[in-house]
C-alpha cells in the first residue's frame, strides 16, 4: 500500500500566550484555512468587551465556560441574550456587537471567522449598549 501524501492537515493546542482583540478580549488564534479560521476567545470575571462591527468578516461564536450576555444590533433589530456553555451564536457582517462577562469565571468561547480574519483595522469601534 502506498503512504498517503499530506494534504494540507494541520493540528494545533491551544496556546498560552495570546493577543488583545480590538474589543479588548483575549485571542488564543488556533488554525486557519482558505474560507476561515477558528480562535480561543476569553473575556475575564465581570470584564465588559469594547463594541466593535466588522466590514468584512461573519462569525459563529460557541461558549464553552462561564455565563455572560452578547448584544447585537443590525438594521433595526437589536437583542441582548444570555450566553453560557453549549450556546451558539452568530455575528452576521456589519452587526454592531458587545458583550460581558457576568460572573467570577471567565468567559470562554471558540469563534469561527469567514472568510479568515484579514487583520487589525477589520474591527471598527462603535457606540455600545454597555458603558465600559
Amino acid at each position: 500500500m502506498r503512504k498517503a501524501e499530506n494534504q494540507g492537515f494541520d493540528t494545533k493546542q491551544l496556546p498560552r500566550e495570546y493577543v488583545l482583540a480590538p474589543d479588548k478580549s483575549e485571542i488564543r488564534p488556533l488554525l486557519t484555512m482558505k474560507r476561515g479560521s477558528m480562535v480561543h476567545c476569553t473575556l475575564q470575571p465581570y470584564a465588559t468587551s469594547l463594541a466593535v462591527r466588522h466590514k468584512s468578516v461573519e462569525e459563529i461564536w460557541y461558549f464553552l465556560q462561564g455565563r455572560g450576555e452578547v448584544w447585537r444590533k443590525l438594521r433595526g433589530r437589536e437583542e441582548v441574550v444570555s450566553v453560557g456553555p453549549n450556546v451558539c451564536v452568530t455575528i452576521p457582517t456589519g452587526t454592531h456587537f458587545q458583550f460581558r462577562c457576568k460572573g467570577d469565571e471567565p468567559l470562554r468561547f471558540i469563534i469561527v471567522t469567514m472568510p479568515p480574519w484579514p487583520g487589525e483595522d477589520e474591527a471598527v469601534i462603535v457606540e455600545g449598549y454597555w458603558s465600559v
